[in-house]
């Protein structure tokens, strides 16, 4: 299990939302229950912090992700995710039994 926190500044969160509401194509995505939620970043960003704490494990840890650059976000959490499948050494299941070597005509 791979679990990524993808963590925005509060500077990028204003930013982002003031781009939806200045771009008529971007403006589908703002919510105006946002600007309410924004009220209340500091006690969002101490609930995260303790979800995150009780959650983390050593078999299932979180991993917080710098998110305010998609470029960063996007190369961080590839990263991972390759460092996690290599580690888990996928490997193709064994042939079913009769099937190796099996000529169709």
């Amino acid at each position: 299990m791979l679990k990524v926190f993808l963590h925005v500044s509060r500077a990028e969160q204003r930013k982002r939302l003031q781009e939806r509401l200045d771009n008529p194509e971007k403006r589908w995505k703002f919510n105006p229950a946002d600007l309410d939620t924004r009220e209340h970043w500091d006690a969002y960003q101490k609930a995260h912090a303790l979800a995150i704490e009780a959650t983390s494990t050593n078999e299932a840890p979180w991993y917080i992700v710098p998110a305010d650059h998609k470029w960063v976000r996007n190369y961080a959490v590839s990263s991972l995710m390759v460092e996690v499948l290599e580690e888990l050494k996928p490997a193709l299941p064994p042939d079913a039994p009769g099937v190796a070597g099996t000529v169709i005509r």
